[in-house]
């Protein structure tokens, strides 16, 4: 009996193949575990199906790894994963043999493709997917300020009121009006002023003596 006869080594073949190749994905392995898993998945096809069918169900069991990989890094919704998941059964499920074997050969893709999270446990977390989406929080420790910039160089300039504060009211300050408070007083339009602080675009001002 020829190892392929047995129903149950598309498990092992699919669930390696799947195992790898989504571990590629997943971990920088150098390649080499996106070699081992098209080797074993080109076997997988390759022993049960003639050319033209080969190709055809090696590109549909690819295509589904790809929307699998497009939904996780980019759009996180679950469609396209759900769908890529489903084209990859179907693959695997019609090169097989007979019933058993497929349902062997889709149990490997499932079992595999959940088992190779367990080499985030292990391998350096890949990071040629972090571009395509902003992950950094902007946060003052992360190096970012969400204070505007501009509204930030205010403090410690001076300018003028330009009607009374009780205590929100108008400033002008080197030509540009901004909404200001005073600290709880009463300041008349006019009047000289002081950025002492700033919150976001909150302008806290105080009265010059």
């Amino acid at each position: 009996m020829e190892i392929f006869d047995l129903v149950w080594i598309g498990f092992v073949i699919t669930g390696l193949g799947t195992l790898f190749l989504i571990g590629e994905v997943l971990v920088n392995a150098r390649g080499i575990f996106g070699i081992l898993g098209i080797g074993f998945i080109t076997v997988y096809f390759g022993a049960y199906l003639e050319s033209s069918s080969f190709i055809i169900m090696l590109i549909l069991y690819f295509v589904g790894l790809l929307l699998i990989i497009i939904d996780g890094k980019v759009l996180n919704d679950g469609t396209l994963a759900t769908i890529g998941l489903v084209i990859m059964l179907t693959a695997v499920a019609l090169a097989s043999p007979n019933f058993t074997a497929g349902l062997y050969s889709v149990l490997g893709v499932l079992i595999g493709g959940a088992a190779s999270f367990l080499f985030l446990k292990v391998f350096k977390k890949r990071q040629m997917w972090t571009k395509l989406a902003l992950n950094d929080q902007l946060t003052t420790e992360a190096g970012y300020n969400s204070m505007n910039m501009d509204y930030e160089l205010l403090i410690g300039q001076t300018g003028v009121t330009l009607n009374n504060m009780r205590p929100v009211g108008t400033i002008r300050i080197d030509n540009k009006d901004y909404s200001a408070v005073s600290d709880g007083q009463w300041i008349e339009s006019n009047s000289r002023i002081r950025v002492v602080q700033v919150d976001g675009t909150k302008i806290l001002v105080e009265k010059l003596r």
